[in-house]
Protein backbone atom coordinates (compact mmCIF):
# COMPACT_ATOMS: atom_id res chain seq x y z
CA UNK A 1 0.00 0.00 0.00
CA UNK A 2 1.21 3.48 -0.92
CA UNK A 3 -0.18 6.49 1.30
CA UNK A 4 0.34 9.78 -0.88
CA UNK A 5 0.91 12.74 1.08
CA UNK A 6 1.57 16.19 0.80
CA UNK A 7 4.32 17.58 3.54
CA UNK A 8 3.53 21.05 2.35
CA UNK A 9 -0.15 21.39 3.26
CA UNK A 10 -0.80 23.07 6.38
CA UNK A 11 0.59 26.12 8.88
CA UNK A 12 3.10 23.87 10.24
CA UNK A 13 4.66 22.33 7.36
CA UNK A 14 6.35 20.53 6.16
CA UNK A 15 8.57 20.04 9.53
CA UNK A 16 5.36 18.76 11.06
CA UNK A 17 4.68 16.93 8.28
CA UNK A 18 7.63 15.39 8.44
CA UNK A 19 7.34 14.59 12.20
CA UNK A 20 3.97 13.09 11.46
CA UNK A 21 5.41 10.95 8.65
CA UNK A 22 8.39 9.61 10.53
CA UNK A 23 6.26 8.38 13.47
CA UNK A 24 3.28 7.34 11.19
CA UNK A 25 6.16 4.98 9.11
CA UNK A 26 7.15 3.44 12.22
CA UNK A 27 3.57 2.27 13.04
CA UNK A 28 3.06 1.40 9.45
CA UNK A 29 6.17 -0.69 9.34
CA UNK A 30 5.62 -3.47 6.09
CA UNK A 31 1.98 -2.68 5.98
CA UNK A 32 1.92 0.65 4.40
CA UNK A 33 5.14 2.73 2.35
CA UNK A 34 4.63 6.94 2.70
CA UNK A 35 5.26 8.98 -0.37
CA UNK A 36 6.65 12.10 0.38
CA UNK A 37 4.84 14.62 -1.72
CA UNK A 38 6.86 18.29 -1.79
CA UNK A 39 9.87 19.60 -1.82
CA UNK A 40 12.48 16.85 -1.53
CA UNK A 41 15.02 18.88 -0.08
CA UNK A 42 13.52 20.19 2.50
CA UNK A 43 11.95 16.45 3.24
CA UNK A 44 15.42 15.02 3.35
CA UNK A 45 16.79 17.91 5.96
CA UNK A 46 13.54 17.11 8.06
CA UNK A 47 14.27 13.65 8.01
CA UNK A 48 17.71 14.30 9.37
CA UNK A 49 16.76 16.12 12.04
CA UNK A 50 14.61 13.62 12.98
CA UNK A 51 17.15 10.43 12.87
CA UNK A 52 15.02 8.95 10.46
CA UNK A 53 16.33 6.94 7.52
CA UNK A 54 15.45 8.44 4.01
CA UNK A 55 15.37 5.21 2.57
CA UNK A 56 11.89 3.97 4.23
CA UNK A 57 10.06 6.67 2.15
CA UNK A 58 9.63 7.30 -1.49
CA UNK A 59 9.42 11.12 -2.94
CA UNK A 60 7.96 13.20 -5.57
CA UNK A 61 9.70 16.36 -5.50
CA UNK A 62 7.17 19.46 -6.28
CA UNK A 63 8.06 23.14 -7.03
CA UNK A 64 5.07 24.74 -6.11
CA UNK A 65 2.28 25.44 -2.78
CA UNK A 66 -1.30 25.95 -2.79
CA UNK A 67 -1.93 28.67 0.00
CA UNK A 68 -4.66 28.35 2.24
CA UNK A 69 -6.69 31.70 0.53
CA UNK A 70 -5.55 30.70 -2.52
CA UNK A 71 -8.98 30.39 -5.26
CA UNK A 72 -9.09 26.73 -5.53
CA UNK A 73 -10.24 25.95 -8.77
CA UNK A 74 -7.34 28.57 -10.25
CA UNK A 75 -5.09 27.71 -7.91
CA UNK A 76 -5.20 23.97 -9.12
CA UNK A 77 -5.69 24.83 -12.72
CA UNK A 78 -2.29 27.00 -12.73
CA UNK A 79 0.12 25.53 -10.03
CA UNK A 80 -0.05 22.15 -11.92
CA UNK A 81 3.41 21.05 -9.96
CA UNK A 82 1.71 22.14 -6.86
CA UNK A 83 1.49 19.22 -4.07
CA UNK A 84 -1.53 19.02 -4.26
CA UNK A 85 -2.02 19.06 -8.03
CA UNK A 86 0.55 16.32 -8.34
CA UNK A 87 -1.02 13.82 -5.30
CA UNK A 88 -4.05 14.64 -7.26
CA UNK A 89 -2.37 13.09 -10.38
CA UNK A 90 -0.48 10.38 -8.65
CA UNK A 91 -3.55 9.04 -7.44
CA UNK A 92 -5.70 9.05 -10.41
CA UNK A 93 -2.82 7.54 -12.10
CA UNK A 94 -3.16 4.39 -9.00
CA UNK A 95 0.18 5.20 -8.57
CA UNK A 96 -0.56 5.71 -5.03
CA UNK A 97 -3.75 4.27 -3.36
CA UNK A 98 -4.64 7.13 -1.25
CA UNK A 99 -3.56 10.86 -0.52
CA UNK A 100 -3.52 12.73 2.52
CA UNK A 101 -3.21 16.31 2.67
CA UNK A 102 -3.97 19.11 5.36
CA UNK A 103 -3.81 21.97 2.41
CA UNK A 104 -5.83 24.23 0.87
CA UNK A 105 -10.06 22.07 1.99
CA UNK A 106 -11.32 23.61 -1.37
CA UNK A 107 -8.54 22.72 -3.76
CA UNK A 108 -8.83 19.27 -1.93
CA UNK A 109 -12.23 19.59 -2.78
CA UNK A 110 -11.88 20.47 -6.72
CA UNK A 111 -9.01 17.84 -6.95
CA UNK A 112 -11.73 15.15 -5.60
CA UNK A 113 -14.64 16.19 -7.98
CA UNK A 114 -11.91 16.91 -11.04
CA UNK A 115 -9.22 14.40 -10.74
CA UNK A 116 -10.65 11.27 -9.37
CA UNK A 117 -14.09 12.29 -9.59
CA UNK A 118 -17.33 11.21 -8.22
CA UNK A 119 -18.30 7.33 -7.55
CA UNK A 120 -21.15 6.85 -10.29
CA UNK A 121 -24.62 7.34 -8.33
CA UNK A 122 -22.96 10.21 -5.95
CA UNK A 123 -24.65 13.61 -6.05
CA UNK A 124 -22.29 15.29 -3.85
CA UNK A 125 -19.15 13.98 -2.21
CA UNK A 126 -19.20 15.27 1.13
CA UNK A 127 -16.94 15.98 4.22
CA UNK A 128 -17.15 14.62 7.74
CA UNK A 129 -16.11 14.73 11.40
CA UNK A 130 -15.88 12.25 13.83
CA UNK A 131 -17.80 13.32 17.40
CA UNK A 132 -16.41 11.39 21.00
CA UNK A 133 -19.65 10.12 22.62
CA UNK A 134 -19.83 11.25 26.40
CA UNK A 135 -20.50 7.12 27.24
CA UNK A 136 -17.03 6.43 25.42
CA UNK A 137 -16.53 5.28 21.01
CA UNK A 138 -17.32 7.94 18.31
CA UNK A 139 -20.15 9.18 16.25
CA UNK A 140 -19.95 11.03 12.72
CA UNK A 141 -21.70 14.02 11.65
CA UNK A 142 -21.74 15.18 7.93
CA UNK A 143 -21.53 17.21 5.97
CA UNK A 144 -19.45 19.91 7.70
CA UNK A 145 -18.46 22.31 4.72
CA UNK A 146 -18.72 20.93 1.12
CA UNK A 147 -22.04 21.37 0.56
CA UNK A 148 -23.60 24.07 2.03
CA UNK A 149 -26.91 23.68 0.16
CA UNK A 150 -28.60 20.38 0.14
CA UNK A 151 -31.68 18.72 -1.41
CA UNK A 152 -33.19 16.04 0.11
CA UNK A 153 -32.11 13.27 -1.79
CA UNK A 154 -28.44 14.43 -1.34
CA UNK A 155 -29.34 14.19 2.58
CA UNK A 156 -30.39 11.08 2.23
CA UNK A 157 -27.40 9.76 0.48
CA UNK A 158 -25.56 11.42 3.75
CA UNK A 159 -27.66 9.06 5.62
CA UNK A 160 -25.87 5.75 2.92
CA UNK A 161 -22.74 7.34 3.23
CA UNK A 162 -21.98 7.61 6.87
CA UNK A 163 -23.49 4.38 7.93
CA UNK A 164 -21.12 2.53 5.31
CA UNK A 165 -18.06 4.81 6.80
CA UNK A 166 -19.02 3.60 10.24
CA UNK A 167 -19.43 0.11 9.60
CA UNK A 168 -16.64 -0.66 7.52
CA UNK A 169 -13.83 1.75 9.47
CA UNK A 170 -15.04 2.32 12.72
CA UNK A 171 -16.81 -1.36 13.15
CA UNK A 172 -20.10 0.08 14.09
CA UNK A 173 -22.16 -3.11 12.77
CA UNK A 174 -25.89 -1.01 12.76
CA UNK A 175 -25.09 2.57 12.72
CA UNK A 176 -27.86 4.40 14.18
CA UNK A 177 -28.78 7.22 11.79
CA UNK A 178 -30.56 10.76 12.43
CA UNK A 179 -31.71 13.97 10.85
CA UNK A 180 -30.21 17.10 12.18
CA UNK A 181 -33.75 19.01 13.23
CA UNK A 182 -35.34 21.43 15.24
CA UNK A 183 -37.20 18.86 16.98
CA UNK A 184 -37.60 14.96 17.08
CA UNK A 185 -41.11 15.10 15.15
CA UNK A 186 -40.96 14.57 11.68
CA UNK A 187 -43.01 17.68 11.11
CA UNK A 188 -40.36 19.57 12.82
CA UNK A 189 -37.55 21.72 10.32
CA UNK A 190 -37.46 23.47 7.59
CA UNK A 191 -39.11 22.22 3.85
CA UNK A 192 -36.08 20.32 3.23
CA UNK A 193 -35.38 18.23 6.36
CA UNK A 194 -39.15 17.52 6.17
CA UNK A 195 -38.76 15.88 2.72
CA UNK A 196 -35.69 14.29 3.75
CA UNK A 197 -37.17 12.81 6.59
CA UNK A 198 -40.25 11.40 4.16
CA UNK A 199 -37.35 9.69 1.95
CA UNK A 200 -35.39 8.57 4.92
CA UNK A 201 -38.29 6.51 7.32
CA UNK A 202 -38.95 4.51 3.93
CA UNK A 203 -35.62 3.15 3.51
CA UNK A 204 -33.80 -0.24 4.26
CA UNK A 205 -30.25 1.35 3.29
CA UNK A 206 -29.41 2.05 7.20
CA UNK A 207 -30.84 2.19 10.41
CA UNK A 208 -32.87 5.80 10.50
CA UNK A 209 -33.81 6.47 13.72
CA UNK A 210 -35.59 9.68 12.64
CA UNK A 211 -35.29 13.79 13.41
CA UNK A 212 -32.56 14.63 16.31
CA UNK A 213 -31.64 17.69 18.01
CA UNK A 214 -28.15 19.64 18.91
CA UNK A 215 -28.70 17.95 22.65
CA UNK A 216 -28.48 14.57 20.66
CA UNK A 217 -25.11 15.14 18.93
CA UNK A 218 -22.46 13.67 21.71
CA UNK A 219 -25.22 11.29 23.10
CA UNK A 220 -25.36 7.28 22.48
CA UNK A 221 -29.02 7.98 20.84
CA UNK A 222 -27.37 8.48 17.23
CA UNK A 223 -24.14 7.54 15.20
CA UNK A 224 -24.52 9.11 12.21
CA UNK A 225 -25.49 12.97 12.61
CA UNK A 226 -27.17 13.84 8.85
CA UNK A 227 -27.39 17.67 8.10
CA UNK A 228 -26.60 20.35 5.40
CA UNK A 229 -22.98 21.37 5.39
CA UNK A 230 -23.92 25.06 6.51
CA UNK A 231 -25.37 23.26 9.94
CA UNK A 232 -22.43 20.72 9.96
CA UNK A 233 -20.09 23.20 9.66
CA UNK A 234 -21.40 25.22 12.52
CA UNK A 235 -21.93 22.76 14.95
CA UNK A 236 -18.38 21.93 14.61
CA UNK A 237 -16.70 24.70 14.90
CA UNK A 238 -19.13 25.04 18.11
CA UNK A 239 -17.55 21.79 19.48
CA UNK A 240 -14.12 22.90 18.87
CA UNK A 241 -14.50 26.89 20.54
CA UNK A 242 -15.97 24.88 23.79
CA UNK A 243 -12.86 22.43 23.72
CA UNK A 244 -10.30 25.65 23.58
CA UNK A 245 -12.32 27.77 26.01
CA UNK A 246 -12.58 24.99 28.75
CA UNK A 247 -8.99 23.92 27.82
CA UNK A 248 -8.24 27.89 29.03
CA UNK A 249 -9.67 27.75 31.54
CA UNK A 250 -7.50 24.72 33.00
CA UNK A 251 -9.94 22.12 32.60
CA UNK A 252 -8.42 18.63 31.88
CA UNK A 253 -10.36 16.03 31.66
CA UNK A 254 -9.73 12.63 29.38
CA UNK A 255 -13.55 12.89 27.71
CA UNK A 256 -12.44 16.80 27.28
CA UNK A 257 -9.22 15.54 25.37
CA UNK A 258 -10.86 13.40 23.00
CA UNK A 259 -11.79 16.56 21.27
CA UNK A 260 -8.98 17.12 20.35
CA UNK A 261 -8.45 17.19 16.46
CA UNK A 262 -5.22 15.45 16.24
CA UNK A 263 -6.87 12.57 18.03
CA UNK A 264 -8.54 11.45 14.88
CA UNK A 265 -5.83 13.73 12.34
CA UNK A 266 -8.27 13.89 9.38
CA UNK A 267 -11.26 12.55 7.78
CA UNK A 268 -12.14 10.73 4.08
CA UNK A 269 -14.19 12.98 1.81
CA UNK A 270 -17.22 10.15 1.02
CA UNK A 271 -18.40 9.95 -2.65
CA UNK A 272 -15.30 9.98 -4.61
CA UNK A 273 -13.18 7.29 -6.63
CA UNK A 274 -10.44 7.16 -4.35
CA UNK A 275 -9.45 7.72 -0.62
CA UNK A 276 -8.72 11.32 0.19
CA UNK A 277 -8.16 12.03 3.69
CA UNK A 278 -8.59 15.94 4.24
CA UNK A 279 -6.74 17.09 7.74
CA UNK A 280 -6.93 20.76 9.86
CA UNK A 281 -4.87 23.51 8.61
CA UNK A 282 -2.97 23.88 11.49
CA UNK A 283 -2.26 20.01 11.96
CA UNK A 284 1.00 19.00 14.24
CA UNK A 285 2.85 16.44 14.11
CA UNK A 286 0.83 13.83 16.04
CA UNK A 287 -2.71 15.17 13.91
CA UNK A 288 -0.31 14.45 10.83
CA UNK A 289 0.62 11.12 12.05
CA UNK A 290 -2.99 9.86 12.80
CA UNK A 291 -4.07 11.19 9.28
CA UNK A 292 -1.55 8.95 7.42
CA UNK A 293 -3.02 5.82 9.45
CA UNK A 294 -6.69 7.02 8.95
CA UNK A 295 -5.38 6.80 5.20
CA UNK A 296 -4.32 3.50 5.78
CA UNK A 297 -7.54 1.72 7.79
CA UNK A 298 -9.66 3.52 4.96
CA UNK A 299 -7.52 1.75 1.88
CA UNK A 300 -7.65 -1.39 3.87
CA UNK A 301 -11.13 -1.42 4.49
CA UNK A 302 -11.93 -1.42 0.52
CA UNK A 303 -14.49 1.59 1.62
CA UNK A 304 -14.50 3.13 -2.00
CA UNK A 305 -15.50 -0.25 -3.52
CA UNK A 306 -18.02 -0.87 -0.87
CA UNK A 307 -19.34 2.70 -1.54
CA UNK A 308 -19.32 2.24 -5.49
CA UNK A 309 -21.19 -1.27 -4.98
CA UNK A 310 -23.43 0.09 -2.79
CA UNK A 311 -24.61 3.05 -4.92
CA UNK A 312 -25.06 1.06 -7.93
CA UNK A 313 -28.36 -0.01 -7.10
CA UNK A 314 -29.32 2.66 -4.85
CA UNK A 315 -33.00 4.50 -5.29
CA UNK A 316 -34.30 6.51 -2.88
CA UNK A 317 -37.67 5.82 -1.49
CA UNK A 318 -39.94 8.31 -3.65
CA UNK A 319 -41.27 11.19 -1.63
Amino acid sequence: MKIGFDIMGGDFAPKEAIQGAVVAQRELGSKGRIVLIGDKEQALHHLANEGANADDFDFVHTTEIIGMSEHPTKAISQKKDSSIAVGFGLLAHKKINSFVSAGNTGAMLVGSMFSVKPIEGVIRPCVTAMVPKAKGGVGLILDVGANADCKPDVLYQFGVLGSLLLKHVYNNPDPKVGLLSIGEEKEKGNLVTISAHNLMEQTTQFNFIGNVEGRDIISDKVDVIVCDGFTGNVVLKALESMYFALRKRGIHDEYLESFNYENFGGTPILGVNAPVIIGHGVSNAKAFKNMILSAHDVVKSNLVKIIHDEFQNIVPPSQ
